[in-house]
């Protein structure tokens, strides 16, 4: 009886793959693809150096040949640049009063900029309780001149806000934050000098059918920290599990959705660069699209080891916010592979990785992991190599994706929205 059960759970199993077409993601294929990623030959991949060319164009190779079709004419490369400032002066004067520079920060890409009360900025305050990172960044992205006032509890940590002035895209648009109260009058001078960088994301789509303007994403960021401070005599921080795991997933992906070819919906495979250094692709592509139109965004992150449930098992960040998750679910509920809502609720990843930028505009934006938050014993190090990962389980993962994503790209399912933080 059991020998019978067996064979029929075994037949069951390969219907399945079968009739999904997840039979076709092939374990040589995310051996091939990952460990050219994560090579010595790449240098760590670190964003705005030449090394990351590299990969750059082995994932416009590899989209090429699966056939995927480019979003920018002939190329899968989405290029932007990015301005990292330097300031040369910074003078503050409130009621005739001069003030420590300390106490501002100016977000500009003006060489030369002058601001006082009767400029036509909108002021805002930052509140005591509020989070300081967020209002800054939802201030910084409404596009307005803005200056925003911060409270003085958040003294201690005002001066992390220059982390958000590190790297800026070029913006017609100011932001302003000043430590302390509104002064009656007031005048801002700021004087910087920039360097232009370069960097590409590569993206490519396969065109739906009956529903070509909505569309589902499938995205992971293919930079990592390049070379750094050598541990047992090796600099290159490999970046095998974060994130060269959920980048051969994208492609995996890309390439069994095309053989299927049966979308209704346009599929969009996205290889975001810079989310080392704040997250700045995934800010690009986010703004080439309107988000009403995406349905939904599969992000992939750090997959290459099991997760704290063991094989067969990711958990999907954000889970409580929409029913995207639900669907997933239900999607899988014939096999054995199940997704749990994150369990790290308290280290807020729904908004830390390429996700949020289109999360935080209402998509149902997920990232899909498995990291082990309490326990990644490579992480950000020169060990995040291919041989610390399980290839088996990564496959198995990424046929869990393409199975629980069929529902929503053949249209049958739309995932809820998510409701801005600021509305909850």
């Amino acid at each position: 009886m059991k020998s019978l059960l067996l064979v029929i759970f075994i037949a069951f199993s390969i219907g399945v793959c079968a009739q999904s077409g997840t039979d076709v993601i092939d374990l040589k294929e995310i051996q091939r693809i990952e460990t050219f990623l994560a090579s010595d030959e790449m240098r760590g991949r670190r964003a705005g150096t030449p090394d990351i060319d590299k990969a750059a164009d082995f994932i416009s190779s590899e989209f090429r040949k699966i056939g995927l079709q480019p979003v920018n004419g002939n190329s899968y490369l989405q290029e932007f640049v990015m301005l990292r400032p330097k300031l040369l002066e910074l003078k503050y004067k409130a009621n005739d009063a001069d003030v420590d520079s300390k106490g501002i920060i100016v977000i500009t890409s003006q060489t030369e900029l002058n601001v006082n009360e009767k400029s036509g900025y909108e002021m805002v305050e930052i509140k005591a309780g509020e989070s300081l990172s967020q209002r800054a960044r939802d201030i910084i992205g409404s596009k307005k001149n803005t200056i925003a006032y911060v409270d003085q509890s958040f003294e201690q940590n005002f001066s992390r806000l220059t982390s958000l002035n590190r790297q800026i895209f070029k913006s017609d648009h100011n932001t302003i934050f000043i430590l302390g109260s509104q002064p009656k009058e007031f005048k801002i001078k700021a004087d910087h000098q920039f360097e232009s960088i370069r960097f590409a994301n590569v993206v490519g789509m396969i065109p739906g059918k009956s529903r070509k303007t909505e569309h589902v994403i499938f995205s992971a960021h293919y930079d990592h920290v390049g070379i750094g401070k050598p541990v047992n005599g090796d600099s290159i921080y490999n970046g095998a599990n974060d994130d060269a795991a959920g980048t051969t997933a994208v492609i995996a992906l890309a390439d069994h959705f095309k053989k299927l070819n049966n979308n209704q919906r346009t599929l969009i495979f996205a290889a975001f660069t810079a989310e080392e250094i704040g997250g700045y692709g995934s800010q690009y592509f986010s703004r080439q699209y309107n988000p009403k139109s995406i349905v939904a965004m599969f992000n992939i992150e750090m997959i290459g080891t099991e997760s704290k449930w063991g094989k067969n098992s990711a958990f999907i960040t954000g889970f409580e916010k929409t029913d995207m998750g639900q669907i997933l679910q239900n999607n899988l509920k014939n096999s054995t592979f199940t997704f749990q809502p994150d369990p790290y609720p308290q280290q807020n990843l729904f908004y830390r990785s390429d996700n949020a930028t289109l999360a935080r505009l209402g998509v149902p934006a997920h990232t899909i992991s498995t990291a082990k938050m309490e326990n990644e014993p490579h992480y950000h190090k020169p060990s995040d190599e291919v041989e610390t990962l399980d290839l088996n389980n990564m496959r198995e993962i990424i046929k869990a994706i393409a199975i629980s994503a069929k529902s929503i790209i053949s249209g049958k399912d739309t995932p809820s929205r998510v409701i801005p933080e600021s509305l909850r």
